[in-house]
């Protein structure tokens, strides 16, 4: 074992120990949709009085935080959102509607004396000018003239909910005042003391957002100008139980500097987000298992050495979570699992470049095996930097423009990309060396995978296809498959899902299957008659509205439950239509800036012509996905938002890889037609293509059948994006490199960026020059 090989193996062990370290002993974090619970995100607006800036907000959420822990939700999480929103996750509640109603009343609490009662039909609210009163009805309708408030909310010491079954007043607010507040209600009540027992003068009115919601008459035992002393009173007005814990649990957490919006609400169910967790724990078993069994096939030893690189991989990658604080969400799951898939690039690169090197060799030297490894990783390392920095532009992009669960996805993704270099790079690298070290083995070199060009590559040695010949037929099928996407996107349009046109969606699960159509007429007879209606599954119905009130909410769920023979809500999501039109605006943001930072890193790494071709074919990829999903009917919401800018980064990654090859050919064989080279290129590295959509497509294939209605959707975008990626990799961004350079690139002695690297050679069969 060398010395640098003793120190990378001493630095992967420190690494894979902090990683079991973490796992073990650091819990990991479930968004909302994995444990079950509601996220609101609100939003603070200006009001008459006091205006919406950053110090407002941080006031408000304050008195929110003193809200939702009256509410006795455990490990509750509230976070301010740039200047004017804040995001309240509350896990174990399913009652969206409940927390909405706690949260978003601003619970300016004060009182009045009152002054009279108006005549009858004044439009409440109206204030007199005269002497400044209020004009507001009573709990009986009655319009009462109320002075300036006596008191405010902030006197209140403490707010109770109270049961006496002796006075028959039932549930009631006892409240404690203090300081200013308890003088205050005394100089009140003594005044009011003084007017006649039937006077309306001898009531004081306790306001709640504008609205009396008690107003005591003070009895005749407590006399003139003395008033209520103590700094105690009660606030009756016929509360249930229920009623009186949440108007106390408003007043104990105080008003609202500023009144607060509800611009997106999400309830997931508990047991969806088990369901989830389980079936993405065996879409990962499942689909790993194959991708192991897959790549040991190909290359035998050193495939399943990768494959044991990959279980550090996902130790790695968890860890990292753990370290980061990060939430895992349902799409972050599914990005991990999507992750482990994409590991194996990096390997499958360095695996196939060895093989290269240990076929390239000269008889009267031939290459050992460690040397072909070393140069391996060496001339594979370019293509694995590049194709990982595009997917992380995606990645980052994802973070900045997504919302919600799908930041997650973002988040993990970043997460992988890192992760999979050091598990390629550095344990694939260590096992490797180890082995090739071991007598036995390197008596067997056909034992490790690396002696022999594979399938593949021999199939492609003795026939070698010239499939730049056929360039134009390529473009023009690309051109057709943009055509055909178009054409589904005009006829079909596209169905933007409630993130991105903003309503509600809830979701049911039913005991015995439910028509849509059949939903769909039962919900327009109770009054949901622009209802969209779709199923999945054998039990799962979701409803999509504009709005829904609570009221409405109520008769979805009753019919629903008659038609399915009962049946319980598991998702519940609101959209406001200025946060769907913002999330829209933001994806299309994220897509343009994926196109022009993809162009700018690759015009800077490559040639124009090659920066151009690569985003042309992602922009082909982007298209026919699109126009695929608006062929199928299928939503396009924030996951397929994750999924599109997964697929851009796949596309670049393939296309990466092809000219990567053309580069470095091409500073090894000047003189060379460009055709040719870009030929000898795709053949080159088709081996590679295959082999890693092949690990990514179990992954996914397994998430499809196992990971649930979300995912599904999620996995086939990749699928397509997948196929679609390896097609425009070879088929169209190649042909277009070589009619850009043909007609406005440099000429062939000017245009390599930098001689062919050490051990970069190509094969004998590459290009037909003598070895």
């Amino acid at each position: 074992m060398t010395r640098a090989t003793r120190v990378r193996a001493l630095f992967a062990l420190a690494i894979l120990a902090l990683s079991t370290f973490l796992a073990l002993t650091q819990p990991a974090r479930l968004g909302l949709d994995l444990r079950g619970g509601t996220q609101l995100v609100l939003e603070t607006r200006d009001s008459p009085t006091a205006e919406a800036d950053r110090e407002a907000t941080d006031r408000t959420l304050e008195v929110l935080r003193r809200r939702v822990d009256a509410l006795g939700v455990s490990e509750p999480n509230l976070s301010r959102a740039g200047d004017h929103r804040i995001v309240v996750e509350l896990p174990g509640l399913d009652d969206p509607d409940e927390a909405a109603e706690v949260l978003g009343r601003t619970a300016q609490l004060t009182v009045h004396p009152v002054l009279g009662t108006a005549a009858p039909g004044t439009d409440a609210g109206r204030t007199a000018p005269a002497d400044g009163s209020t004009v507001l009805p009573d709990d009986a309708g009655t319009p009462l003239r109320l002075g300036p408030a006596a008191l405010t909310g902030a006197e209140v010491r403490r707010a109770a909910a109270e049961f006496d079954g002796q006075d028959g007043s039932g549930w009631s607010v006892g409240l404690t005042l203090h300081g200013a507040g308890e003088r205050a209600w005394a100089r009140l009540t003594g005044k009011a003391a003084c007017a006649a027992p039937d006077d309306p003068a001898r009531r004081a009115a306790i306001v709640l957002d504008h609205k009396v919601i008690s107003s005591p008459r003070v009895e005749t035992s407590v006399a003139c100008g003395v008033g209520i002393t103590g700094g105690t009173t009660r606030i009756t007005g016929g509360f249930d139980q229920h009623a009186a814990q949440e108007l106390a649990l408003l007043i104990n957490g105080g008003a609202l500097p500023v009144p607060v919006d509800i611009v997106e609400q999400r309830a997931v169910g508990p047991t969806l987000g088990a369901l989830a967790i389980t079936s993405s724990a065996q879409a990962a078993v499942i689909g790993v298992a194959l991708t192991a069994v897959f790549i040991t096939v190909v290359y035998r030893l050193l495939g399943a050495l990768a494959t044991l690189a990959l279980a550090c991989y996902a130790l790695i990658s968890y860890a990292a979570l753990l370290a980061l604080g990060a939430t895992l969400t349902l799409p972050g799951l599914a990005g991990f699992v999507l992750a482990i898939g994409m590991a194996v690039d990096a390997n499958v690169l360095v695996f196939e470049r060895a093989r290269e090197e240990y076929a390239a060799g000269p008889r009267a030297r031939p290459r050992t095996l460690r040397s072909a490894l070393a140069a391996g990783f060496r001339n594979a390392f370019s293509a694995i930097a590049d194709s990982n920095v595009t997917t992380l532009l995606a990645a980052v992009l994802l973070f900045f423009f997504a919302s919600g669960p799908v930041r997650g996805f973002g988040v993990t993704l970043c997460i992988g990309v890192a992760a999979s270099m050091v598990s390629a790079l550095l344990v694939t690298r260590v096992l490797a060396e180890c082995a090739l070290a071991l007598r036995p083995v390197r008596r067997r070199p056909r034992l490790t995978g690396l002696a022999g060009l594979g399938r593949v590559r021999s199939w492609l040695s003795r026939r070698r296809p010239d499939l730049m010949r056929h360039r134009r037929r390529w473009l023009a099928l690309s051109g057709a498959a943009l055509l055909l996407a178009g054409s589904g996107i005009a006829v079909r349009g596209l169905d933007y899902g409630v993130e991105f046109t903003g309503g509600r969606m809830v979701e049911y699960t039913t005991t015995r299957p439910v028509d849509a159509e059949r939903a769909r007429a039962a919900l327009g007879t109770a009054g949901l008659d622009r209802a969209q209606v779709s199923t999945s599954g054998d039990r799962t119905l979701t409803v999509r509205t504009e709005r829904l009130s609570a009221a409405q909410l109520t008769a979805a769920g009753r019919v629903v439950d008659e038609l399915g023979g009962g049946a319980q809500k598991v998702r519940d999501e609101l959209i406001g239509p200025s946060l769907g039109e913002e999330l829209r605006r933001g994806a299309l943001v994220a897509l343009g800036l994926a196109l022009v930072a993809q162009l700018g890193y690759l015009a800077v790494r490559f040639r124009w012509t090659f920066a151009l071709s690569a985003v042309v074919a992602m922009a082909h990829d982007v298209v026919v996905l699109v126009g695929v999903f608006a062929w199928l009917g299928k939503p396009l919401d924030g996951v397929f938002l994750a999924a599109l800018l997964t697929v851009i980064g796949y596309s670049v990654n393939d296309s990466v890889v092809v000219f990567d090859r053309v580069r470095e050919l091409r500073g090894a064989g000047r003189g060379t037609p460009f055709p040719d080279l870009a030929n000898t290129a795709v053949l080159q590295t088709v081996p590679r293509t295959v082999n890693t959509g092949m690990g990514a497509v179990f992954i996914l294939a397994a998430l499809a059948a196992l990971g649930g209605d979300t995912l599904t959707d999620f996995a086939l975008a990749l699928l397509i994006g997948i196929v679609v990626g390896t097609y425009s990799s070879v088929f169209t961004a190649t042909p277009l490199a070589v009619a850009l350079e043909r007609n406005g690139g440099a000429s062939p002695r000017r245009s390599g960026r930098r001689p062919a690297r050490r051990g970069g050679r190509p094969d004998r069969w590459d290009t037909g020059a003598r070895v």
